[in-house]
């Protein structure tokens, strides 16, 4: 049985561990945010957020993409 290592669930993007990743640094910016999965529903697939939030968003993901390639 082989091992996956973070590296490679970091350049998988529809990896279950990356999705879960991109949700938690979702949720943690964007604190209404429950999911990032589609509910074809404007209320809940719309929100707005501060640029500054998006960019930390960003900033989190990227940092953490490295990381992992870094490992």
């Amino acid at each position: 049985m082989q091992l996956t290592t973070e590296a490679q669930i970091m350049t998988k993007p529809n990896h279950p561990a990356t999705d879960t990743l991109l949700t938690e640094i979702a949720q943690r910016h964007f604190h209404r945010l429950e999911t990032l999965e589609t509910r074809n529903r404007d209320a809940l697939d719309f929100h707005d957020v501060a640029v500054w939030a998006i960019r930390s968003a960003l900033e989190e993901a990227y940092a953490a993409g490295l990381a992992a390639a870094t490992k």
